[in-house]
Protein backbone atom coordinates (compact mmCIF):
# COMPACT_ATOMS: atom_id res chain seq x y z
CA UNK A 1 0.00 0.00 0.00
CA UNK A 2 1.28 3.78 -0.89
CA UNK A 3 0.11 5.92 1.47
CA UNK A 4 1.64 9.11 0.17
CA UNK A 5 0.00 8.34 -3.27
CA UNK A 6 -2.86 6.54 -2.67
CA UNK A 7 -3.47 10.01 -0.65
CA UNK A 8 -2.79 12.11 -3.58
CA UNK A 9 -4.25 10.72 -6.35
CA UNK A 10 -7.64 10.31 -3.46
CA UNK A 11 -7.53 14.27 -3.14
CA UNK A 12 -6.86 15.02 -7.11
CA UNK A 13 -9.59 12.97 -8.09
CA UNK A 14 -11.83 14.79 -5.43
CA UNK A 15 -10.97 17.81 -5.98
CA UNK A 16 -11.27 17.94 -9.68
CA UNK A 17 -14.99 16.98 -9.47
CA UNK A 18 -17.69 19.55 -8.41
CA UNK A 19 -21.01 18.68 -6.85
CA UNK A 20 -23.50 19.49 -9.74
CA UNK A 21 -20.97 16.58 -11.61
CA UNK A 22 -22.47 13.69 -9.23
CA UNK A 23 -26.02 15.06 -8.97
CA UNK A 24 -25.67 16.99 -5.35
CA UNK A 25 -26.99 20.59 -4.49
CA UNK A 26 -23.87 23.37 -4.54
CA UNK A 27 -24.07 24.95 -0.57
CA UNK A 28 -23.41 28.40 -0.19
CA UNK A 29 -20.01 29.63 0.99
CA UNK A 30 -17.89 26.02 -0.32
CA UNK A 31 -14.13 26.22 0.70
CA UNK A 32 -13.25 22.97 -0.77
CA UNK A 33 -11.61 23.23 -4.45
CA UNK A 34 -13.88 20.44 -5.39
CA UNK A 35 -16.04 18.08 -3.73
CA UNK A 36 -15.39 18.06 0.29
CA UNK A 37 -14.65 14.69 1.90
CA UNK A 38 -17.76 14.51 3.61
CA UNK A 39 -19.45 14.55 0.22
CA UNK A 40 -17.06 11.66 -1.22
CA UNK A 41 -17.94 9.78 1.68
CA UNK A 42 -21.51 10.02 1.24
CA UNK A 43 -21.23 9.10 -2.39
CA UNK A 44 -19.18 6.33 -1.43
CA UNK A 45 -21.42 4.83 1.93
CA UNK A 46 -18.74 5.66 4.86
CA UNK A 47 -17.74 7.59 7.49
CA UNK A 48 -16.52 10.50 6.54
CA UNK A 49 -13.89 9.92 9.18
CA UNK A 50 -12.91 6.19 7.36
CA UNK A 51 -12.23 8.34 3.87
CA UNK A 52 -10.73 10.92 5.35
CA UNK A 53 -7.46 9.35 7.39
CA UNK A 54 -7.19 7.54 3.89
CA UNK A 55 -6.56 11.51 2.42
CA UNK A 56 -3.90 11.73 5.49
CA UNK A 57 -1.87 8.76 4.70
CA UNK A 58 -3.18 7.11 7.93
CA UNK A 59 -5.86 4.34 8.80
CA UNK A 60 -6.05 0.35 7.69
CA UNK A 61 -6.04 -0.44 4.47
CA UNK A 62 -9.20 -0.90 2.82
CA UNK A 63 -10.95 -3.67 1.79
CA UNK A 64 -11.64 -4.32 -2.56
CA UNK A 65 -15.18 -3.22 -1.43
CA UNK A 66 -14.31 -0.16 0.21
CA UNK A 67 -12.09 0.71 -2.50
CA UNK A 68 -15.09 -0.03 -5.66
CA UNK A 69 -17.38 2.38 -3.65
CA UNK A 70 -14.70 4.89 -3.15
CA UNK A 71 -14.11 4.41 -7.38
CA UNK A 72 -17.61 4.31 -7.88
CA UNK A 73 -18.21 8.03 -5.64
CA UNK A 74 -15.13 9.66 -7.49
CA UNK A 75 -16.90 8.45 -11.04
CA UNK A 76 -13.31 7.12 -11.52
CA UNK A 77 -12.65 5.98 -15.03
CA UNK A 78 -11.75 1.68 -15.70
CA UNK A 79 -8.10 2.82 -15.49
CA UNK A 80 -7.92 4.89 -12.49
CA UNK A 81 -9.98 2.85 -10.54
CA UNK A 82 -7.89 -0.06 -11.27
CA UNK A 83 -4.74 2.43 -10.37
CA UNK A 84 -6.51 3.05 -7.13
CA UNK A 85 -6.44 -0.74 -6.30
CA UNK A 86 -3.08 -0.77 -6.79
CA UNK A 87 -2.36 1.95 -5.03
CA UNK A 88 -3.74 0.84 -2.07
CA UNK A 89 -1.89 -2.98 -2.31
CA UNK A 90 -4.76 -5.11 -4.32
CA UNK A 91 -4.71 -6.43 -7.78
CA UNK A 92 -6.73 -4.89 -10.08
CA UNK A 93 -10.29 -6.04 -10.86
CA UNK A 94 -11.00 -8.40 -13.72
CA UNK A 95 -12.73 -7.02 -16.35
CA UNK A 96 -13.45 -9.90 -18.31
CA UNK A 97 -16.20 -11.23 -16.22
CA UNK A 98 -17.94 -7.69 -16.44
CA UNK A 99 -17.53 -5.59 -13.18
CA UNK A 100 -20.17 -3.55 -11.14
CA UNK A 101 -18.18 -0.50 -11.91
CA UNK A 102 -20.39 1.62 -13.45
CA UNK A 103 -19.46 3.24 -16.49
CA UNK A 104 -18.23 6.73 -16.29
CA UNK A 105 -20.21 8.07 -19.33
CA UNK A 106 -23.72 6.99 -17.91
CA UNK A 107 -22.80 7.85 -14.69
CA UNK A 108 -22.59 11.71 -15.82
CA UNK A 109 -25.71 11.53 -17.44
CA UNK A 110 -27.92 9.89 -14.68
CA UNK A 111 -25.94 12.60 -12.57
CA UNK A 112 -28.18 15.00 -14.13
CA UNK A 113 -30.94 13.27 -14.10
CA UNK A 114 -32.38 14.66 -11.12
CA UNK A 115 -36.38 14.94 -12.34
CA UNK A 116 -36.96 12.28 -13.33
CA UNK A 117 -36.57 8.03 -12.59
CA UNK A 118 -33.40 6.68 -14.10
CA UNK A 119 -31.01 3.60 -13.03
CA UNK A 120 -28.15 1.48 -14.64
CA UNK A 121 -28.59 -1.98 -15.00
CA UNK A 122 -25.82 -4.68 -16.18
CA UNK A 123 -26.71 -6.85 -19.23
CA UNK A 124 -27.82 -9.58 -16.87
CA UNK A 125 -30.57 -6.92 -15.27
CA UNK A 126 -28.08 -6.00 -12.14
CA UNK A 127 -29.54 -2.95 -11.04
CA UNK A 128 -25.73 -1.30 -10.22
CA UNK A 129 -27.17 2.16 -9.64
CA UNK A 130 -30.38 4.21 -8.84
CA UNK A 131 -31.15 7.44 -8.36
CA UNK A 132 -33.73 8.58 -5.70
CA UNK A 133 -36.51 9.04 -7.53
CA UNK A 134 -36.18 5.31 -9.31
CA UNK A 135 -36.21 4.11 -5.79
CA UNK A 136 -39.64 6.09 -5.49
CA UNK A 137 -41.21 4.28 -8.18
CA UNK A 138 -39.69 0.87 -8.52
CA UNK A 139 -37.87 0.65 -4.73
CA UNK A 140 -34.36 -0.76 -3.94
CA UNK A 141 -33.65 -2.47 -6.93
CA UNK A 142 -29.78 -2.45 -5.71
CA UNK A 143 -30.24 -4.63 -1.99
CA UNK A 144 -30.34 -8.37 -3.72
CA UNK A 145 -27.31 -10.50 -3.52
CA UNK A 146 -26.15 -13.86 -5.48
CA UNK A 147 -28.43 -14.94 -8.47
CA UNK A 148 -31.06 -12.57 -7.37
CA UNK A 149 -29.28 -9.54 -8.25
CA UNK A 150 -30.63 -10.26 -12.18
CA UNK A 151 -34.35 -9.12 -12.69
CA UNK A 152 -33.98 -11.85 -14.86
CA UNK A 153 -33.40 -14.35 -12.07
CA UNK A 154 -35.75 -12.66 -9.78
CA UNK A 155 -38.68 -12.51 -11.90
CA UNK A 156 -38.90 -16.30 -12.53
CA UNK A 157 -38.27 -17.50 -8.76
CA UNK A 158 -39.80 -14.58 -6.47
CA UNK A 159 -43.20 -13.32 -6.96
CA UNK A 160 -43.20 -10.27 -5.33
CA UNK A 161 -40.66 -8.97 -8.04
CA UNK A 162 -43.52 -9.12 -10.55
CA UNK A 163 -45.40 -6.53 -7.97
CA UNK A 164 -44.44 -3.67 -9.82
CA UNK A 165 -46.06 -4.22 -12.91
CA UNK A 166 -49.70 -4.88 -13.98
CA UNK A 167 -50.56 -8.65 -14.21
CA UNK A 168 -52.35 -8.34 -17.66
CA UNK A 169 -48.06 -7.11 -18.81
CA UNK A 170 -46.36 -10.53 -16.91
CA UNK A 171 -46.29 -12.01 -20.13
CA UNK A 172 -45.09 -9.46 -22.22
CA UNK A 173 -42.25 -8.85 -19.32
CA UNK A 174 -41.94 -12.19 -18.91
CA UNK A 175 -40.81 -13.03 -22.45
CA UNK A 176 -38.18 -9.46 -22.60
CA UNK A 177 -36.45 -10.55 -19.71
CA UNK A 178 -35.55 -14.28 -21.61
CA UNK A 179 -34.65 -12.80 -25.05
CA UNK A 180 -32.35 -10.20 -23.16
CA UNK A 181 -30.79 -12.64 -21.26
CA UNK A 182 -30.36 -14.79 -24.39
CA UNK A 183 -28.89 -11.96 -26.05
CA UNK A 184 -26.10 -11.38 -22.85
CA UNK A 185 -25.40 -15.56 -22.76
CA UNK A 186 -22.58 -15.24 -25.83
CA UNK A 187 -20.28 -12.65 -24.70
CA UNK A 188 -21.30 -12.76 -20.74
CA UNK A 189 -19.42 -15.90 -19.16
CA UNK A 190 -21.76 -15.14 -15.67
CA UNK A 191 -25.37 -15.68 -17.62
CA UNK A 192 -24.91 -19.54 -17.83
CA UNK A 193 -25.31 -19.88 -14.09
CA UNK A 194 -28.49 -17.98 -14.27
CA UNK A 195 -29.66 -19.65 -17.01
CA UNK A 196 -28.86 -23.25 -15.77
CA UNK A 197 -30.53 -21.84 -12.35
CA UNK A 198 -33.79 -20.89 -13.60
CA UNK A 199 -34.51 -24.16 -15.74
CA UNK A 200 -33.63 -26.11 -12.72
CA UNK A 201 -36.43 -24.16 -11.08
CA UNK A 202 -39.08 -22.68 -13.49
CA UNK A 203 -40.80 -24.35 -16.06
CA UNK A 204 -41.92 -21.40 -17.06
CA UNK A 205 -38.38 -19.77 -17.74
CA UNK A 206 -37.79 -23.44 -19.37
CA UNK A 207 -40.55 -23.12 -21.86
CA UNK A 208 -39.55 -19.34 -23.09
CA UNK A 209 -35.69 -20.84 -23.32
CA UNK A 210 -36.80 -23.38 -25.80
CA UNK A 211 -38.06 -20.71 -27.95
CA UNK A 212 -34.76 -19.09 -28.51
CA UNK A 213 -36.19 -15.44 -28.42
CA UNK A 214 -33.18 -12.98 -28.65
CA UNK A 215 -33.46 -9.29 -27.99
CA UNK A 216 -31.09 -6.69 -26.74
CA UNK A 217 -32.66 -4.45 -24.32
CA UNK A 218 -34.33 -1.25 -26.28
CA UNK A 219 -36.90 1.95 -25.21
CA UNK A 220 -40.51 0.51 -25.20
CA UNK A 221 -43.80 1.74 -23.53
CA UNK A 222 -44.40 0.23 -20.13
CA UNK A 223 -46.76 0.49 -17.28
CA UNK A 224 -45.47 0.54 -13.48
CA UNK A 225 -47.85 -0.17 -10.74
CA UNK A 226 -47.24 2.04 -7.54
CA UNK A 227 -48.35 1.20 -4.64
CA UNK A 228 -49.62 4.40 -4.12
CA UNK A 229 -49.99 6.23 -7.31
CA UNK A 230 -51.59 3.29 -8.97
CA UNK A 231 -50.31 2.93 -12.51
CA UNK A 232 -48.18 5.18 -14.48
CA UNK A 233 -47.72 4.72 -18.22
CA UNK A 234 -44.28 5.46 -18.88
CA UNK A 235 -42.08 5.97 -21.70
CA UNK A 236 -39.05 3.84 -20.75
CA UNK A 237 -35.11 5.45 -22.63
CA UNK A 238 -32.76 3.36 -22.74
CA UNK A 239 -28.50 4.19 -23.49
CA UNK A 240 -26.06 1.83 -24.05
CA UNK A 241 -22.45 1.45 -23.77
CA UNK A 242 -20.38 0.79 -27.07
CA UNK A 243 -20.20 -2.46 -25.46
CA UNK A 244 -23.77 -3.07 -24.62
CA UNK A 245 -22.81 -4.41 -21.33
CA UNK A 246 -24.16 -1.40 -19.13
CA UNK A 247 -27.91 0.54 -20.22
CA UNK A 248 -29.03 3.24 -18.38
CA UNK A 249 -33.15 3.53 -17.78
CA UNK A 250 -35.07 6.67 -17.94
CA UNK A 251 -38.19 6.77 -17.08
CA UNK A 252 -40.51 9.60 -18.81
CA UNK A 253 -43.67 10.74 -19.50
CA UNK A 254 -45.56 13.12 -21.92
CA UNK A 255 -45.98 16.61 -20.04
CA UNK A 256 -49.56 17.22 -19.27
CA UNK A 257 -50.36 13.41 -19.21
CA UNK A 258 -51.23 11.20 -16.15
CA UNK A 259 -47.96 9.52 -16.38
CA UNK A 260 -46.14 12.79 -16.21
CA UNK A 261 -48.37 14.23 -13.13
CA UNK A 262 -47.51 11.13 -11.11
CA UNK A 263 -44.17 11.57 -11.67
CA UNK A 264 -44.51 14.85 -10.55
CA UNK A 265 -45.84 13.52 -7.21
CA UNK A 266 -43.16 11.11 -6.79
CA UNK A 267 -40.61 13.44 -4.84
CA UNK A 268 -44.12 14.13 -2.36
CA UNK A 269 -44.62 9.96 -1.87
CA UNK A 270 -41.66 9.17 -1.12
CA UNK A 271 -39.93 5.73 -1.53
CA UNK A 272 -41.73 2.57 -1.49
CA UNK A 273 -40.67 0.05 0.61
Amino acid sequence: MDRDQLAHFLRTRREALQPEDVGLPRRPRRRSAGLSRDEVAVLAGMSTDYYSRMEQRRGPTPSEQMLAAIAQGLRLSLDERDHLFRLAGHNAPTRALRSDHVSQGLMRVLDRLTDTPALVLSDLGETLVQNWLATALLGDQTRFTGLARSSVHRWFTDPASRAIYPEADHDHHARVQVASLRAALVKNPRARAIVDSLLSLSPEFAALWEQHEVAVRRGEHKRIAHPELGVLDLHCQVLHTDSHDQILLVYTASPGSDGYEKLNLLSVVGSVS
